[in-house]
Formats: structure tokens, C-alpha cells, sequence
């Protein structure tokens, strides 16, 4: 029986093409907010949702960072996409035609060298996929879009020029999201990823994070955030390599409790190979 897979995008955002990835062959299905995406996996409209989380160039996704720890959902997997922007154009058109270039405002501005290079006029819009659409809806040659070549594909429209982005690691870090539990089985590469806030005592973070040195756990994440408006309330989201039955980390968990009055892990899964 097909999943159903939600994204956050139109039909060919690079969301769109991460869910295809993990999930090939299933029902991708778009959402206008990540509150819809989550909300659709809570409901049981969709089995499981592929969300970013961060980008190499742009840091994390604070939308999720407050979304998810607050959805009942768990992280079953991550995903690394590596963006290559593409210069989409309508059928028949070439690169000489092309006088201005759609797509949202963060691709144009990795795009700036070739933009400026080709001497384009650049027009803002909401997103990379819907910028795809547009270009194919107007049938305009001396027009054309930023997004992925995955776009394209849908949208019928010949790539004029490929990885066009000024920087040649731009990489998102995708999370995968499941109503259900699904913990990795110890042993090889596994990550955790959890959340805690500090009780409210001298350098209770430095206490609570020297048991991970101490008993050699890698934590290749650390994130803190505010909670319910309050500049004095405050969340961690964290990383770590190791799962929670691994000795090094029963023994860190045990230490970072003395110093927490909340403590929640959101999910143990195989790690990626990063990018």
C-alpha cells in the first residue's frame, strides 16, 4: 500500500525532492506551513513527514526547532540533500534569450555571481517550485526560474545552466518524522537527538554537559531557544552520537538529570553520512 509523505512546499521544492529520496515511489504530499506538514502526520492523513532542520549556509530552521518538540512526533531518520540550483527556462529558450530570473529571495542571493555575470534583472517570489510553475504558466522565453532540476522535471522546462550557486557546499539536514517510535537497534552508526531545559543554578549548563565529555560522547549539536516568551525560559535541542543504551550515554543522561527539570528524547535513529 502507498505512504503518503508530507513536505512543506509546492510540487519540485527541494523538500519535495528529499521526500522523494527517502521514500522513493510513494505519495509525496505538500503542505502550505510546517504546521500543516506536522499537523498531517499527527492526524493520520500522512504516515511520515520530511522536514529541514538546518542548512550549511543558513544555520538551523527555527520553525521546527519550536514545532517539533511540542508535536508528540518522533525522528526516525535524517537526510542529507545537497542543493543544486538550476536556471530553468521555458521549452525552445537558451540562455542568450533569458533577461530576468524568478525564484525567492535566499536562491537568488546564492546566485548572485552568475545573476550579475549574465547581467540579469532579478523578481523576488515566494518559493523556488512555485517559481517553476510560473515560468512554465507564462510560456515566456526571456524569462526563467532558480529552483531544482526536480522542478523542471515537473514542470516540463529545459535546464539553460546547472549549479549555479555561488557556494558548492550548500547542504540541508533533513529530519524524518513518524507518529510511532521506531528506535534504532544499538550498535553502528546511531545518532540521538533530544531536548532539556536547566534547573535554575550556577553554571547548570557547563555541569550538565560535562558528562558528555567526560564520558566521551560526541554531541555534534546544541541549539537553545526560548519557551513560552520568556527571555528566562530557555530549551536545548541537542545531538549526540551514541544511543541511549550505549554505557557512555546512560551514564551522561544520568548526569545531565541532576541538572534539568525537563528531559525528553525525540528520537534514536541511523545516522546519515553527512555531506
Amino acid at each position: 500500500m502507498t505512504k503518503k509523505i508530507a513536505f512543506q512546499g509546492e510540487p519540485g521544492a527541494f523538500s519535495h525532492a528529499a521526500a522523494n529520496n527517502v521514500f522513493p515511489g510513494e505519495d509525496a504530499v505538500g503542505c502550505v506551513t510546517f504546521e500543516e506538514t506536522i499537523n498531517a502526520v499527527q492526524t493520520g492523513s500522512a504516515d511520515y513527514a520530511v522536514v529541514p532542520v538546518e542548512n550549511s549556509l543558513y544555520g538551523r530552521i527555527t520553525d521546527i526547532h519550536h514545532l517539533l518538540p511540542e508535536s508528540g512526533l518522533f525522528i526516525i531518520g535524517d537526510h542529507f540533500l545537497r542543493v543544486e540550483m538550476t536556471l530553468l527556462g521555458v521549452p525552445g529558450a537558451t540562455l542568450a534569450d533569458i533577461k530576468s530570473v524568478q525564484s525567492l529571495s535566499v536562491a537568488l542571493g546564492q546566485c548572485r555571481k552568475f545573476i550579475t555575470e549574465h547581467g540579469l534583472r532579478t523578481i523576488n517570489a515566494v518559493d523556488t517550485a512555485g517559481s517553476a510553475r510560473e515560468i512554465a504558466e507564462k510560456a515566456d522565453k526571456s524569462v526563467a526560474a532558480i529552483a531544482s532540476r526536480f522542478a523542471g522535471e515537473i514542470y516540463g522546462l529545459d535546464v539553460l545552466a546547472a549549479n549555479i550557486e555561488d557556494a558548492d557546499h550548500n547542504t540541508t539536514r533533513f529530519l524524518v518524522l513518524s507518529r510511532d517510535e521506531k528506535r534504532a537497534p544499538q550498535g553502528g552508526k546511531v545518532k540521538t537527538t533530544f531536548v532539556f531545559r536547566v534547573r535554575n543554578v550556577p553554571a547548570a549548563l557547563y555541569k550538565a554537559m560535562g558528562g558528555f565529555a567526560t564520558n566521551g560522547i560526541n554531541m555534534t549539536k546544541l541549539e537553545s531557544y526560548m519557551v513560552g516568551g520568556q527571555f528566562t525560559a530557555t530549551q536545548f535541542y541537542a545531538d549526540i552520537e551514541g544511543h541511549p543504551s550505549d554505557p557512555g550515554v546512560v551514564h551522561a543522561f544520568e548526569e545531565l538529570g541532576f541538572f534539568t527539570d525537563y528531559f525528553r528524547i525525540l528520537g534514536v535513529y541511523p545516522a546519515a553520512d553527512g555531506h
